[in-house]
């Protein structure tokens, strides 16, 4: 039932995308002005989803399950940064390609799809995962694509996203609560992250010819490695290693970080692949392709850990 429920959801969501295609098509709007857009989700909405999802009573429950997801996403992280390194060897990957198949669009994705799949209860676990990640964007990514070995810790500890983590672990381990007015209003922004992502996968997507797209021969091998090989080597560690016995709520827990894994490649990949002028039309084509066919993907992949 939760495939189904999960496909039903980013179905909801392709369709959206859809829209916001077609209004580039019809040249009602630019694929230029996603940028402010893009701006806001990063800046705005899901700050306020993070501090919102804090705002709970810190049981041992919770605790358990924050040790859980935090020491999960990063055994994953590492197991498919290490899986990545092999196949760009073995496959002659390059710096997009790499960094496509080894992270994923979590940032824009996970939040959206755990509170309507599991509820708004449940983002909290979601955190830890994105703090693995958005670490390793600043320091392995940046690497790949920028072919340096400097990390910019700035840059880690100023992220809107990760502010906003610090501050609420604060809140929700000191009892703090924000008034109602100001929980409102992160809850109402809160809510909109889901289509505002998708919205701008759409206008991306409208602005690029079908011609383009076909003519990136190896975008289908990165999709297969994204969407199947990934999530697979996540999901066999999920459900075989035992570590959903560490909570009771564990396997709900570890669904989420391999709903977290399942995604497209991550819009940051061409962010990057843009500021370190990398290939970032290659990058752009990746993320198109892999956020449309994860509408059929995802769903399996949910299937096959519930068996």
């Amino acid at each position: 039932m939760l495939s189904i429920i999960l496909a039903k959801k980013i179905l909801s969501l392709f369709i959206i995308m859809l829209m916001s295609m077609t209004l580039v098509r019809m040249k009602i709007v630019k694929a230029s002005d996603s940028k402010i857009m893009s701006i806001l989700l990063l800046y705005l909405f899901f700050p306020c989803v993070i501090l919102e999802s804090f705002q709970i009573e810190l049981t041992p429950e919770i605790k358990h399950g924050m040790l859980l997801s935090m020491g999960a996403a990063v055994v994953v992280q590492i197991l498919v940064l290490v899986l990545s390194i092999s196949l760009k060897n073995l496959l002659h990957l390059n710096a997009v390609e790499q960094c496509s198949i080894t992270y994923s669009n979590a940032g824009n994705l996970i939040i959206p799809l755990v509170i309507s799949v599991l509820g708004p209860e449940w983002v909290i676990y979601s955190s830890s995962f994105l703090v693995v990640q958005l670490v390793l964007f600043w320091t392995h990514m940046k690497s790949v694509m920028a072919r340096e070995t400097h990390i910019d810790l700035k840059a880690i500890f100023t992220n809107a996203n990760m502010i906003a983590i610090f501050i609420g672990t604060v809140l929700m381990f000191t009892g703090w609560r924000f008034p109602v007015p100001v929980n409102d209003a992160l809850h109402s922004l809160g809510v909109v992250i889901g289509p505002a992502a998708m919205i701008i996968a759409g206008m991306l997507l409208g602005n690029m010819s079908w011609e383009k797209i076909r003519s990136y021969k190896r975008v289908p091998l990165v999709a297969f490695l994204r969407l199947i090989v990934m999530p697979m080597a996540v999901l066999l560690f999920l459900k075989y290693s035992g570590i959903a016995s560490f909570s009771p709520q564990g396997e709900t827990i570890l669904l989420i970080t391999l709903l977290a894994t399942a995604t497209p490649s991550a819009t940051t990949c061409v962010s990057m692949a843009s500021l370190f002028d990398n290939q970032p039309e290659y990058a752009s084509v990746i993320n198109v392709v892999t956020a449309t066919l994860c509408t059929i993907t995802m769903p399996v992949i949910v299937w096959l850990y519930q068996l």
